[in-house]
């Protein structure tokens, strides 16, 4: 199922949890530079668990992952933090610091880069500042830099969680369930942005939706999970109505 020579590939990933469910089984993708590929599939099967071990932030009982040609899953520690940095990470929450500026927030994206004793006690590296206005450029938000971060509305909020994600100099996004509890309007802002991430800016972007037509509006291509199990890896444009329908069948089916 997989290609080789993606910046992010997963092969043959399976995850069994001490419960002894298992939430993967086999499952494979390649993200290239450039492109959206999305994964959809019903609550339970697997989607933010593959997601969270390419990430780096659970280790698969089995299988490789490997980002820009090194595999984290043989990484432990401070060289895992340091590859890890190659990733952005967007959730469903944006997660920002509600009392801080926009600026502020973007600005924690780079405290990766700035690991020392004034980062530690929570001062933010401000040499970092013109980089930060790049970043809310990016998203279209550069007038909202000096705001509090709690006077946002929801797709306001995550684009900031974007530019603070691009903050972090990441050489692929991952998104999980990014536009889950936004409106119809701001979640086609934000597929809008990450579609722009990859067809201008060329970065490989693997997201995470519950929605199939935004999913075969936007992406590249799409992986239909169904209890762990690749039920289908291909271009959007290709699939069809039925396998779409067949993807979220019951499970007791």
């Amino acid at each position: 199922m997989t290609g080789t020579g993606g910046m992010i590939e997963a092969q043959d990933l399976a995850m069994c949890y001490p419960t002894g469910r298992l939430a993967l089984d086999g499952a494979s993708l390649t993200v290239a530079e450039g492109e959206l590929v999305v994964v959809l599939g019903h609550n339970g099967s697997g989607k933010s668990t593959m997601l969270r071990c390419i990430a780096g932030l659970l280790r698969p009982t089995a299988g490789v992952v490997r980002v820009a040609g090194e595999e984290l899953t043989r990484l432990n520690g401070r060289k895992l933090s340091r590859a890890r940095m190659a990733l952005g990470m967007i959730f469903q929450h944006a997660h920002l610091v509600r009392r801080r500026s926009v600026m502020a927030n973007v600005l924690c994206g780079t405290l990766g880069q700035h690991r020392g004793l004034g980062t530690a006690f929570g001062m933010l590296p401000w040499s970092e500042a013109d980089f930060a206005i790049e970043c809310l450029d990016a998203v279209g938000l550069t007038a909202f830099a000096r705001q509090r971060a709690d006077t946002l509305s929801g797709g306001q909020a995550q684009r900031v969680a974007v530019a603070r994600a691009l903050a972090q100099r990441p050489r692929a996004m991952l998104a999980d369930e990014p536009v889950a509890s936004l409106d119809p309007e701001a979640a086609e802002e934000i597929m809008r942005l990450l579609r722009r991430l990859a067809s201008k800016d060329g970065m490989p972007v693997l997201c995470v939706l519950h929605q199939p037509e935004l999913a075969r509006r936007y992406a590249d291509r799409i992986l239909g999970l169904r209890q762990g199990r690749t039920m289908f890896l291909e271009a959007a444009n290709d699939i069809t109505p039925g396998q779409i329908t067949a993807l979220y069948e019951s499970q007791a089916a």
